[in-house]
């Protein structure tokens, strides 16, 4: 259970600094700048986008190692945990080092292919520990 709970604990706080760069970068453009910007290499934009992704992903992420954590697991559930929080960090860290949507990245793709399959694998592995 401590791997599960270090892997959540881990998810959130990606979560909860992406967020927070947001809001940094918001808070530099003052009341007139540009607060809802389309540009894929606006550095809100891209904030917003890699806030955005991980919100989509890491909650269910989340769940599904709890629910395998809360279990007895085999050893190979909590590498695909692992696997999954640091999938997340990797796209993160393509998103916002890329600095530009419309480019391709390789930490985004790996994070990724790494953030699906580890997903799917989370979701047999939940159904496997019930």
């Amino acid at each position: 259970m401590t791997t599960a709970i270090i892997c959540i604990a881990l998810l959130a706080a990606l979560l909860f600094v992406l967020g927070w760069n947001v809001s940094r970068i918001r808070g530099t453009r003052g009341d007139t700048g540009d607060q809802f910007p389309t540009a894929p290499d606006d550095a809100l934009f891209v904030a917003i986008r890699a806030h955005g992704n991980a919100t989509e992903y890491v909650p269910m992420l989340a769940v599904l190692i709890l629910v395998v954590g809360s279990r007895d697991p085999a050893l190979w559930m909590l590498v695909v945990a692992c696997v999954a929080v640091l999938s997340r960090y990797l796209h993160a860290a393509g998103v916002l080092i890329a600095g530009d949507m419309a480019e391709e990245s390789v930490l985004r793709f790996a994070g990724a292919v790494g953030t699906i399959l580890s997903g799917v694998a989370l979701a047999v592995a939940a159904v496997l520990v019930i």
